[in-house]
């Protein structure tokens, strides 16, 4: 469509050109009775001017042209006639014509260029005045949406802040300079500074946090949740549930950190009485085990050895084979019941833990836990082990012991290796399989508060309870049960060591 009126156009300059040329011709005709037959060209010059100013550099030309050849056709000597048989002073006019016609056309040209770009500039002013008046209303429109929005926002923002001043947690938000812009009145409760006396202070000032890793990297984290020890007004130490919350810009870069603490101390503790108490049941535990290991031991065994003295007596009986058939099914009985409160006695406090220490008894249990179960357990313990003391000694062998039972009753594991070695303090104990392993399911409930097996729990705390870490990692090719305790030097008990020499003496 704009072609085609650019075309239209184009046509029309050209037509109005070629006119103008036509009319100046008709109008010196009729004036030649008045103007006579020289200097024929003053309507000419109209018409190539009217051309030049209105219609371009092609109508101009055009009507230059035809203007030109209308003169010599009609006025010059030898009229209606294109004979050229001119006079120098006509040819002279001529060129004089054609040369102050190309001074017009290109006058006009540049007026008419002029002008164009002159309306083209006012057309542009128009419309980039137009649009910063559309721009201003639009940004007037905006600014009244965004302060409305605003004014909804802050609203909002103060119903919440109303909201979370209800909450018994502690809220505050530090800004990206550390400084504290946020505290509402569960902060004020826990900590005992009110608002005014927060802000502008930063959280390490108030509260002097003890972080379990160093602030930056806690602060690049866009979330990360833990307990803290932090210090009230009154000097109180608390522990509380930290959970924070990196707000970014656009950017990505941090400007300022949600924090919300909730009061855990009572519940600490509440777990560390409760850590006391179980460590206090396993210590009970363990001496109520080696009690009935002693009188197992002791006291069942030498009963039992005394009736099969006495059974011996029935083997003189002569005449009566039955009678003594049943006083070698007797021996072979009582002997058989001997072993087994032997290894009952032993599995309940092996007397080589107290006697040669840790080392010899894992050995002893790996050996007689590989003929009971079928299973071989490759030991590799280091040759300079150290005395341990009781309590790490115990807990290291109750691992143990747990962890192969476990192999025995849940992996399907054929082979296990048990691993210890002690180095700057610290003695490392690891146990592994090669079984089908935990399920995801299960090692979730396994790591769970409060859905601790039996075995898994009992562990975890005797070992908790040393100072120690306790850890398992399980996948469909084995687990691997990890456990590092602290240890130092310590004697035994000498009414241990005699009661542990006794007992390995009167062994039957």
């Amino acid at each position: 469509m704009a072609h085609f009126r650019q075309e239209k156009s184009w046509v029309r300059r050209y037509l109005v050109a070629i006119l103008a040329a036509l009319a100046g011709l008709f109008f010196r005709r009729i004036l030649s009775p008045w103007l006579g037959e020289d200097n024929p060209y003053h309507t000419a010059w109209v018409a190539t001017v009217f051309s030049a100013w209105t219609c371009g550099v092609g109508p101009s030309v055009v009507s230059t042209l035809i203007s030109l050849l209308g003169v010599w056709y009609w006025f010059l000597p030898l009229s209606n006639s294109f004979a050229i048989q001119n006079t120098r002073t006509e040819i002279s006019g001529m060129v004089g014509y054609v040369i102050f016609s190309g001074f017009i056309i290109a006058l006009g040209e540049a007026n008419r260029r002029s002008k164009a770009r002159s309306e083209r500039e006012v057309a542009q002013r128009q419309q980039i005045e137009e649009q910063l008046r559309k721009s201003h209303e639009e940004l007037e429109q905006r600014v009244k949406e965004r302060t409305a929005a605003l004014d909804q926002n802050v609203a909002e923002i103060a119903e919440k802040a109303a909201l979370l001043d209800l909450a018994n947690d502690a809220i505050f938000v530090k800004t990206a300079d550390g400084k504290i812009s946020y505290w509402n009145q569960g902060a004020e409760r826990l900590y005992g500074w009110t608002m005014s006396e927060a802000l502008s202070h930063s959280p390490s000032e108030l509260l002097r946090p003890e972080y379990p890793i160093p602030l930056h990297e806690l602060e690049m984290k866009d979330y990360w949740e833990g307990e803290l020890r932090h210090t009230r007004r009154d000097g109180i130490q608390i522990v509380v549930a930290s959970r924070w919350t990196t707000l970014r810009d656009n950017d990505g870069k941090p400007v300022a950190w949600l924090e919300i603490n909730t009061d855990i101390t009572s519940r600490k503790r509440a777990e560390e009485a409760a850590r006391s108490l179980s460590g206090h049941i396993l210590t009970l535990q363990d001496e109520e085990r080696r009690r009935l290991a002693r009188e197992l031991h002791d006291s069942v065994g030498q009963l039992l050895t005394a009736i099969k003295m006495n059974s011996a007596a029935f083997h003189s009986v002569k005449g009566d084979s039955a009678v003594a058939k049943a006083a070698t099914d007797n021996d072979l009985l009582i002997d058989e019941v001997i072993s087994e409160i032997r290894t009952i006695s032993h599995l309940l406090h092996p007397p080589l833990l107290d006697e040669v220490g840790l080392p010899s008894a894992l050995r002893w249990y790996a050996e007689g836990f590989s003929e009971r179960s079928k299973i071989a357990v490759d030991v590799d313990i280091a040759d300079d082990m150290e005395r341990l003391g009781n309590d790490v000694e115990i807990a290291i062998f109750r691992v143990a012991q747990e962890c192969l039972t476990n192999v025995h009753r849940h992996s399907g594991s054929s082979s296990a290796s048990l691993r210890m070695a002690q180095e700057h303090g610290l003695v490392q104990l690891e146990i592994k399989d090669t079984g089908k392993g935990i399920s995801p399911e299960r090692q979730l409930a396994l790591t769970s508060s409060g859905q601790l097996g039996v075995g898994f729990r009992g562990m975890r705390e005797r070992i908790r309870q040393l100072g120690g870490t306790f850890e398992f990692h399980s996948n469909g090719s084995g687990t691997v049960v990890k456990v590092t305790l602290p240890f130092k030097k310590n004697s035994f008990e000498r009414n241990d060591l005699l009661a542990s020499r006794n007992s390995v003496a009167n062994a039957p």
